[in-house]
């Protein structure tokens, strides 16, 4: 694969799931792959491991669209942002 000089540089992990658990969700292999990578993000996203624009390019989704999605998974979208701006005001108020 030749990447453009915008895009960036990407691998592909397998993940092996049972066909029971693909029934109970009712889900076609391509469409747990798109929920696991999502549900990957948001808990990436949720512990702080990843910036929610990180987390969209591994969602495969834009940026806002995360952001938007994450009330459905009862996740504050803007969680690193407070928690840079309660840092910050304990640090001016030591």
């Amino acid at each position: 694969m030749v990447s453009g000089a915008n895009e960036q540089e990407s691998r592909e992990t397998v993940v092996r799931v049972p066909d029971r658990i693909l029934r109970a969700e009712h889900l076609d292999t391509a469409a747990f792959g798109r929920q696991l990578k999502m549900l990957a993000a948001v808990k990436l996203y949720e512990m702080g491991r990843l910036s929610s624009g990180a987390a969209a390019d591994l969602a495969g989704v834009t940026r806002v669209a995360f952001l938007l999605s994450l009330d459905g998974y009862q996740v504050f979208p803007l969680q690193d942002e407070l928690s840079y701006l309660e840092s910050a005001h304990d640090r001016s108020h030591q």
